[in-house]
């Protein structure tokens, strides 16, 4: 008799797991997002800043249970950056844009054009299977928190909500921008044998 081969329980790594799931709902929440910023009054601020923390918690809630039922897949690996860069970047120019300052603008621009830099960058190592050598640092990590802290606090920076002085987020706005460019140097020194290898010149 032909020997069974156990069969290969892909559930866990389907399209459609758990974590792709909640990382497809933070990018539903985008869209909620915008439209509730752009209205007026208290209970509009409150609801644009409960969507914002909840695309937070999700950002961390997937990467968990993605870890905890041990679930890998080439679409969650994809999507889920994708999610965040997207929320961060909408909500830098909506705040950009309503706060009409170049003190904002300018640590805003800096956090954008390096999330498009990096993703290029990693995009191109992963052609080369040295992915990795661009990997999430510790101050990568960090800068996600400054940036994080940044945008809560302006959101709530608000007469009709707490009155809170805007200087606090403009403050870690402009930390997170630094540890934003620390973080990039990091990375194109560490792919800078790679980019300038002969081998790999077209």
């Amino acid at each position: 008799m032909p020997s069974k081969e156990p069969k290969n329980n892909r559930t866990g790594n389907s399209m459609w797991n758990i974590p792709n799931i909640i990382t497809f709902f933070r990018i539903l929440l985008i869209p909620l997002f915008v439209i509730f910023f752009f209205i007026d009054g208290v209970a509009a601020r409150w609801i644009t800043l409960a969507i914002f923390c909840t695309a937070a918690w999700t950002d961390w809630l997937d990467g968990f249970l993605a870890r905890k039922m041990k679930i890998e897949s080439p679409f969650g690996a994809f999507l889920d950056p994708v999610a965040d860069k997207l929320m961060v970047a909408i909500t830098l120019i909506l705040l950009i844009g309503r706060e009409g300052s170049p003190w904002l603008a300018i640590p805003g621009m800096i956090i954008i054009g390096r999330e498009i830099t990096v993703s290029a960058l990693r995009e191109w190592m992963a052609e080369l299977g040295n992915r990795a050598v661009v990997g999430v640092s510790v101050i990568g990590k960090i800068k996600t928190m400054c940036q994080l802290l940044a945008i809560f606090l302006l959101l709530i920076a608000s007469p009709a909500i707490f009155g809170l002085p805007k200087v606090f987020g403009y403050v870690f706005m402009w930390v997170a921008a630094l540890l934003t460019l620390w973080s990039m140097l990091v990375y194109l020194k560490a792919a800078w044998p790679y980019l300038t290898s002969e081998k790999n010149d077209a």
